[in-house]
Parts: structure tokens; C-alpha cells; sequence
């Protein structure tokens, strides 16, 4: 079937219209009218080619809200008119020990949602687009509680956020300190708050205090402005693509604390040894979630009132949204509504 979508065929290339062709709903697959879907930063990596080689044309977004409106006849999760959402992976193997477990992120097989080559040979095409097509498996349900547009950040920036908190086990007593105040960080706070931690931000922009204490961080400091601060935190999440000097920020934990890094900065971090050795601090890395992780982070959002800070955005404005995404220009999810993309 051939759908409206936006895709940019060069790493200095605008977004501009098109019409893409999707695989016919098989017996497992559902497919999705898309309501909305989000633009994380992620998106102008891959659309620029920061992350290495990209194959163009593309047609970016992992972060896809919409309604049902199609289903195979083994489908058994999903109806017509069931409110779902897609994250960043749309396949794996199934049958690892990863994907056995629940941590599809960690297939050495998945297939991304964009910019890949699914097990029909086909390249996959993401949110920016009316429809998308989907196996049952990968796809989650939005609770009622969520509007469309508020829900389709959390399955990239609000699982990204969720999964290291639980794994960390954040939660009363536990100490958090959260690295930048943007797509990523801004649902992060709410969460860390939800699940009981004592939460601090860390930014480079003052303007963003207000914002943080009214999600729910306990305190806010500017990036720059670390004194009095070694030592006080068990977990630091750094959400920012960019590089930072890791001995500071080891700095900030307590004995046995872990710094994670959930971004991808262009340059290779650096780090002197001796900064893990004192308090025997550690340094990781998390990849989104897994399925059933992130149902149940969807659920948590919507028990705890949990949703992402929008600015709803015309399809012809994708542009403009990266400049100013680049430019921290946003508060705090730029959200494409779809039902733009026909006229775009």
C-alpha cells in the first residue's frame, strides 16, 4: 500500500514529501493509522549521518502513537480501535536469550524501526509517515489516561529513562542525579520522583529550574556549578549526545554509585582510571527496554500522571524543529501530527 510520508535523501537534504510503499498486513502483523509521532534527537543523527553512514532515502521517527485500524488473522493482542504505540525496534529474533528474557533491546539481531533491512529484505520506514506496519509483538498499548500526543515520546525518551532507573533501582533512600533537562531528562524527573528517589538535575540553562522543581526534582544545579556536591549521589543518567569530563561526574557518587550513559556523543569518552577506583564507582551504558518493560512503564506513566511536555508541530515544519532541537530551542518534545502529512 503506498502512504504520504516525509523522508530526506541527504545528510544536508530538507524533508520533503513523498509517498512510500508499506508490506501488506500479514497474519501477525497490525497496522497502525499514525496519529503522532515524536522527534528525538536520535532522528537528526541518523538524518544527518552524525552516526556513521545512512541509507537514503529515510524516513526517520521511533516514536509513534496512532490507533489500530487493520489486523492479521492471528492476531490475538489487538482490535480496530485499540489506542498502540511503536518504539525504536520493530523485530528480533525471538528466540535468544535475550529476546527469551524480555530485553529485545539486546538482540543481537533486531531490526530498528528506520533506516534498517527487516526480515522481508525490506528497508524499514518510520513515524514520519500515515501508517505503519507492525508484528503484533512490537507493538504496546497506550492507556486511556495518556493523550496520543503525550504518549508518544514515552517510547523512546520515557522507556530510554525508565529502564536504567529500575535496573538501578531507584527508589526511597536512593539518591539520582539526572545530566540535562530536555526530551530524555524531562520525563526521566517524573519518573525518578514516582518511584520514590531523591532526585537532582543538572543543566547548563538556569531557565530550566522552574521547570525541573515543578516535575518534581528536589534540587536543581547549573552543570558548571558543582561545589559541595562530591560524593552525595547513588546513580547519575546522563541523557546529553555530548562529551563530558566523566572524572567530575564520577566524582558526585557515593560508594558503589554507577554514572550511565544512555547517549551516543561523537568523540570517545575518556576516563583516568583512578576515578573508578575511588569509592569503587562504576560507569554503564542502558539501550531503551525491552517489551515487557516498556508496557509496564506505560502503565506507570499513566498511573503516576506521568506524560511528556509537547510542542505539537505541522508536518512541513520537521526542518525548522531539527534547527531548533539542535539549538535546545524546545520545550521539551517536538511531536509531529500526522494528519498533516498528506497536505505537506
Amino acid at each position: 500500500m503506498l502512504v504520504h510520508a516525509r523522508c530526506t535523501c541527504g545528510p544536508r537534504e530538507g524533508f520533503q514529501a513523498t509517498r512510500i510503499e508499506l508490506r501488506e498486513v500479514g497474519p501477525r502483523d497490525v497496522l497502525i493509522d499514525i496519529a503522532y509521532a515524536g522527534i528525538c534527537h536520535s532522528d537528526v543523527e541518523h538524518a544527518r549521518s552524525l552516526r556513521g553512514a545512512t541509507r537514503y532515502p529515510l524516513v526517520p521517527g521511533h516514536e509513534i502513537a496512532g490507533m489500530v485500524s487493520a489486523v492479521g488473522h492471528r492476531v490475538t493482542r489487538f482490535r480496530v480501535g485499540d489506542r498502540v504505540g511503536v518504539g525504536n525496534m520493530v523485530d528480533s529474533c525471538g528466540d535468544c536469550a535475550d529476546c527469551l528474557a524480555g530485553f529485545e533491546q539486546y538482540c543481537a539481531t533486531r531490526v530498528l524501526t528506520y533506516g534498517a533491512t527487516g526480515r522481508d529484505g525490506r528497508v524499514t520506514q518510520g513515524g514520519y509517515s500515515e501508517k505503519v506496519v507492525v508484528d503484533e509483538r512490537f507493538v504496546l498499548r497506550i492507556p486511556g489516561a495518556i493523550p496520543l500526543q503525550n504518549a508518544a515520546p514515552l517510547f523512546c525518551a520515557g522507556i530510554t529513562m525508565y529502564s536504567p532507573l529500575r535496573h538501578w533501582r531507584a527508589g526511597p533512600g536512593k539518591r539520582v542525579g539526572i545530566i540535562g533537562f530536555g526530551g530524555l531528562g524531562h520525563v526521566g524527573v517524573q519518573i525518578s520522583r514516582a518511584l520514590g528517589a531523591h532526585t537532582t538535575v543538572f543543566d547548563l540553562s538556569e531557565a530550566k529550574r522552574a521547570d525541573a522543581i515543578r516535575l518534581g526534582a528536589d534540587a536543581f544545579h547549573l552543570a558548571g556549578d558543582l561545589a559541595g556536591l562530591k560524593g552525595s549521589l547513588d546513580l547519575v543518567i546522563s541523557t546529553v549526545p555530548a562529551p563530558l569530563d566523566l572524572e567530575t561526574w564520577l566524582g558526585l557518587l557515593a560508594r558503589d554509585g554507577t554514572l550511565v550513559w544512555l547517549s551516543i556523543p561523537a568523540e570517545p569518552l575518556r576516563l583516568p582510571p583512578a576515578a573508578l577506583l575511588a569509592n569503587r564507582r562504576s560507569i554503564s551504558g542502558s539501550r531503551s527496554g525491552g517489551l515487557p518493560e516498556t508496557q509496564e512503564m506505560m502503565d506507570f506513566c499513566a498511573d503516576h500522571g506521568i506524560r511528556a511536555e509537547v510542542e505539537v508541530i505541522a508536518a512541513d515544519r520537521i526542518d525548522d524543529a531539527y534547527e531548533r532541537l539542535l539549538a535546545g530551542d524546545v520545550r521539551y518534545r517536538f511531536v509531529i501530527d500526522n494528519a498533516t502529512l498528506a497536505g505537506a
